[in-house]
């Protein structure tokens, strides 16, 4: 069994928690769904630990890997600092011991510190990291900026993802969850996902999002290619995420 064992739901001091991580080469967005192929050892703990409730709430912590990292990670400059939780949702155990899972993303958190003692896999000590408020008398820019950016998503899914693939966010998704679900539907370079992970203004991140999604209609259009289908895309885990 895994060894957070707090009642307080992991909390180690005031304003900070203590979180599985599962460091990978993505960057998870909240609203977005995470698949994951689960076969190394300390992984399978994980998903254990979260299917009994030894780990609270089924919540584990995602952060992407610096620099195509290819070692054990055991400091916080080895990983970006801003991650995002994962709430796993559905889990199929295979034969030989392996899980199938799908998660998703919800709070974003800042990573503080590591500990690789702790538990079989490895463990981060983060605080919350949540939206800066909507200035007052924004309402107006809000709209139209949201008109924007989905306009983006619809050209860039047109040209990247046969119709069935896709679907536009539902009208009422609120402005500060908006670019990240628009952006869950692009396969934009790493970077550019860590950076609208980390955007706390969010009428700036949508705007960054409308621009990365132009952007890349616009490459898709010029090059006549399409990136490879969401379901054939096969995301590290185990040794990959090297933990």
């Amino acid at each position: 069994m895994g060894c957070v064992t707090d009642p307080a739901a992991g909390e180690k001091e005031a304003g900070t928690q203590f979180l599985p991580l599962f460091p990978l080469q993505t960057v998870l967005l909240p609203g977005a769904h995470l698949p994951l192929h689960i076969f190394e050892p300390r992984y399978r703990q994980l998903t254990m630990d979260l299917v009994t409730g030894a780990v609270p709430q089924r919540q584990f912590g995602v952060v992407a890997l610096r620099g195509g990292l290819l070692g054990e990670v055991d400091t916080v400059e080895q990983v970006f600092d801003v991650g995002c939780t994962a709430r796993l949702r559905d889990v199929s155990r295979l034969p030989d011991g392996r899980f199938d899972v799908i998660a998703a993303g919800q709070r974003r958190f800042r990573l503080l510190d590591v500990d690789t003692t702790a538990a079989p896999y490895l463990m981060g000590t983060i605080e919350w990291c949540d939206d800066d408020p909507i200035p007052p008398g924004c309402a107006e820019a809000a709209e139209k900026l949201a008109a924007m950016a989905r306009t983006a998503h619809r050209r860039y899914c047109a040209a990247a993802w046969a119709s069935e693939d896709w679907s536009p966010p539902a009208p009422e998704t609120p402005v500060r969850e908006l670019a990240y679900l628009l952006a869950a539907d692009g396969l934009l370079p790493l970077e550019d996902r860590q950076a609208l992970l980390e955007q706390r203004q969010p009428l700036r991140r949508l705007r960054e999002a409308c621009e990365l999604l132009s952007r890349e209609a616009g490459f898709l259009a010029e090059l006549r290619a399409v990136p490879v289908q969401p379901g054939q895309l096969t995301l590290p885990s185990g040794r990959a995420s090297m933990n």
